[in-house]
């Protein structure tokens, strides 16, 4: 936020003087610091009015009105984990502050909000079974799994309309009506949903070739649920950027041998590697394809997406990877789904 400086009073300054720098910003906020700049507290005009109510009178100092314990930012936070801390707390704006709680400035709600919109469709997986979950899947949809208080699907939404995403497919088999009835149309959440139904299971790609659009872009295609942090909007440039057929996302896996590993030449032994660990690349179910990569579903035939990844490949189409680095958990089973329980909003 531009301007902010002019938002600063002294905990000494009477209630009026804290009105009058309130109504004088457009943050509809004022901050208390000392002389040093360490925030003391914030003042909003709720704050004013309970303090009215009370009849407090306005000659008064404003640190007897202040909250003393505001929700704050910090600078190395990202713009996904600020716009979770607004959403959740129901913030218009918030101070940023150091480790010593020095101010360092304040963001805005609706600063943050203006992205740019993108046209590209995202393309969610929501129809399976979730049979690893049971007994929690026996009557709701794995990504309808209340998480923080919202199924999980809504929180991957949530995450794309931060990047600008706004138009989403949403395929539906298992329980589809779970789905299709929280979310509707999509307005109540400031987007357009349209459903692909799948009458029988078709894998994790054959869903691909019921989609009625795609347009000329790419699209964003992930599983229903995946929880991460992931930049979706750096995934997309680097996919245009790169001007793949196909961008897998990746994520690093790491495995250890739990025993010495013998080094041999032919039969001689010249070295033993205790317990060595060994590093992998596995598939992180999110892609970004091309309109040519979606048109190449062969219509009412089963596909998984490895197959759809060899079959772009043979063809010498440019298949790309994209490493996740942020946070990202596939909710499989319960000891995931538990561990997501006390993780995702941690992090975010």
């Amino acid at each position: 936020m531009e301007h902010w400086e002019s938002l600063l009073i002294a905990p000494d300054t009477c209630i009026a003087d804290a009105i009058r720098v309130i109504d004088a910003g457009s943050a509809r906020i004022t901050l208390v610091v000392d002389d040093k700049r360490r925030l003391l507290g914030t003042v909003t005009d709720g704050d004013v009015r309970r303090a009215l109510i009370r009849q407090v009178t306005l000659d008064k100092p404003v640190s007897l009105i202040m909250n003393p314990n505001p929700k704050t930012l910090r600078r190395e936070m990202d713009r996904e984990q600020v716009l979770a801390l607004f959403r959740d707390n129901d913030l218009l704006q918030a101070p940023v502050v150091d480790e010593s709680g020095y101010l360092l400035g304040v963001e805005s709600y609706r600063d943050l909000l203006k992205v740019p919109l993108r046209e590209n469709w995202v393309f969610l997986m929501a129809g399976g079974f979730g049979k690893r979950l049971r007994p929690l899947t026996d009557d709701c949809p794995k990504p309808m799994l209340s998480l923080g208080g919202k199924p999980i699907l809504e929180s991957i939404i949530d995450r794309f309309v931060a990047a600008g995403f706004y138009k989403f497919y949403i395929s539906v088999h298992y329980l589809a009506n779970r789905v299709k009835e929280h979310f509707g149309d999509g307005s109540r959440f400031g987007v357009n949903i349209r459903y692909i139904e799948e009458d029988e299971p078709l894998g994790t790609g054959g869903a691909l070739a019921l989609l009625p659009e795609v347009g000329d872009l790419p699209i964003v295609m992930m599983n229903g649920d995946i929880l991460t942090h992931l930049d979706f909007r750096s995934l997309l440039a680097l996919h245009l950027e790169r001007q793949s057929d196909m961008t897998v996302c990746v994520r690093e896996y790491d495995y250890q041998v739990p025993f010495g590993v013998m080094q041999m030449q032919g039969d001689e032994v010249v070295d033993i590697v205790e317990k060595p660990v060994h590093s992998f690349f596995v598939n992180a179910g999110i892609y970004v394809l091309s309109p040519d990569a979606v048109a190449s579903v062969e219509q009412g035939h089963p596909c998984d997406m490895p197959d759809l990844i060899r079959s772009r490949i043979a063809q010498r189409k440019r298949v790309g990877i994209f490493p996740v680095h942020e946070y990202w958990l596939d909710i499989g089973r319960l000891d995931d789904f538990e561990r997501a329980q006390n993780e995702f909003f941690l992090k975010h």
